[in-house]
């Protein structure tokens, strides 16, 4: 019988050490409330097939009304910071120009209420919602982003920048190239090399400009949250084995080596120089700005092998033989400490490091008596002892962040695979805590 308490507390982890719960914007808040601009997100799933059932974030969780009782709830289960993302749309709905004043006042709001309750605000500003507009340029395939990117975190931090603990400029940059401009599984929906190549190249140069840009505000704690998975050969071949190194090359070792190498991975850039904007490696001053923290994302690993069509990037994923989530995802808790101890041995090198988002989709059981979610429990103590394990080990490990505080909307997926702590009727919005939330609010009280 699996336990329903967590296996750690506060007194196993360092004085200064934060435990939080993680959203974002179109995930959660409601699209369609506030004078919130279209994103790309809106239109993308607007269009056949791209999303189940046509769902999209104009409602979500309606956290934008609901916005108190979600902090409450974070309060509840005595956590310590909340890892939320403000929306590009909501503040500038053309992108550029003219502010969107309710956007902000939402935002103020949201934040003081947060210190309100004793929770450090760690904010994100971009989470995947870019405004409509700004596609209709190009989006990250457009150099000028950076600059669009750069103005927009300004606009932003000069209205929250003086109460936010910490602000991360980009959240997952694979995903906002490689899953959304080659794989064409999250908006814009593409399936083009060259417009990968200078999405991943176009992503990190904006993250640099928009850090330079809060530096200039005199901000601190800037970050950087890059997503990883844990690349393995599905076999002992040549074959496997290489593919394996290029597809850790590709999600693992690319944005983490132009931020603090002020390079890109040569077995990576063989396959997409051809594509790459002219001149690119003249960018790596302005990307390579000194970041304060790094956010590590991990959920799961992958076996890779070659699939034989002789085309960069020439891989595939089979499947594997260890429990899966709801997402269909191997359970791999020791690719977190695999992460963590590789990141700070190779890249960050005593920077302080974060978990910022770790947590399973699983189908639980809502009964009378409360939602159970004995899976997400096992996932949480299997993975928070790894990040013990390279604390023992030295590493600055500062926090671990659950992904995710709500069920919510699940891009693509809609509304179906639940990764929350908090149960939402998404016919109700009624909120009702799991098991796993009230095993945090056990193991963190104080």
């Amino acid at each position: 019988m699996q336990t329903k308490e967590l296996a750690f507390g506060r007194g196993d982890f360092p004085e200064d050490f934060v435990f939080g719960a993680a959203a974002s914007s179109y995930q959660i808040e409601g699209c369609r409330f506030g004078g919130c601009g279209l994103s790309h997100w809106d239109t993308f799933a607007a269009t056949p097939g791209n999303t189940v059932r046509f769902e999209d974030g104009a409602t979500a969780c309606d956290h934008y009304h609901r916005w108190e009782e979600d902090l409450d709830l974070m309060r509840g289960a005595n956590l310590d910071c909340y890892r939320f993302s403000i929306s590009w749309a909501r503040v500038l709905p053309e992108g550029r120009g003219a502010p969107n004043v309710a956007g902000l006042d939402f935002y103020d709001r949201l934040v003081d209420g947060m210190l309100e309750r004793g929770l450090k605000p760690f904010a994100t500003l971009y989470h995947w919602d870019l405004p409509v507009a700004l596609a209709d340029l190009g989006g990250w395939r457009n150099r000028d982003i950076a600059q669009w990117f750069a103005d927009y975190a300004d606009l932003a931090m000069k209205r929250l920048g003086d109460r936010v603990a910490s602000a991360a400029t980009i959240n997952e940059p694979w995903c906002v190239s490689w899953l959304s401009h080659f794989h064409g599984e999250h908006a814009p929906g593409l399936r083009d090399i060259r417009a990968t190549a200078r999405a991943a190249h176009h992503v990190l140069l904006a993250h640099g400009r928009a850090t330079e840009a809060m530096r200039a505000l005199g901000m601190k704690n800037l970050g950087l949250v890059t997503n990883f998975e844990y690349a393995e050969p599905a076999d002992g071949s040549p074959q496997a084995q290489k593919a394996a190194r290029l597809y850790d090359g590709i999600y693992n070792r690319w944005f983490l080596s132009a931020v603090f190498q002020r390079s890109y991975p040569q077995d990576v850039l063989e396959g997409l120089l051809p594509h790459m904007p002219e001149g690119f490696e003249k960018d790596f001053d302005i990307i390579a700005a000194p970041v304060d923290w790094l956010g590590i994302n991990y959920y799961t690993r992958k076996l890779i092998t070659a699939d034989g069509s002789g085309r960069f990037p020439g891989f595939k994923d089979v499947p594997g033989p260890l429990p899966k989530t709801q997402m269909g995802w191997e359970v791999y808790p020791e690719g977190l400490y695999h992460f963590i101890e590789w990141t700070h041995r190779n890249y960050t090198k005593g920077l302080p490091i974060y978990v910022t988002e770790n947590g399973m989709a699983s189908a639980d059981r809502v009964s009378a008596g409360g939602v159970e979610d004995a899976d997400r429990i096992a996932f949480l103590n299997q993975h928070l002892a790894q990040a013990k394990r390279a604390l023992d080990q030295g590493v600055p490990l500062k926090g671990y962040i659950v992904w995710s505080l709500l069920d919510n909307y699940e891009w693509a997926l809609g509304y179906e695979k639940r990764f929350g702590l908090v149960h939402v009727d998404f016919e109700t919005l009624e909120r009702t805590p799991k098991a796993s939330w009230h095993a945090f609010a056990d193991a963190l009280r104080r």
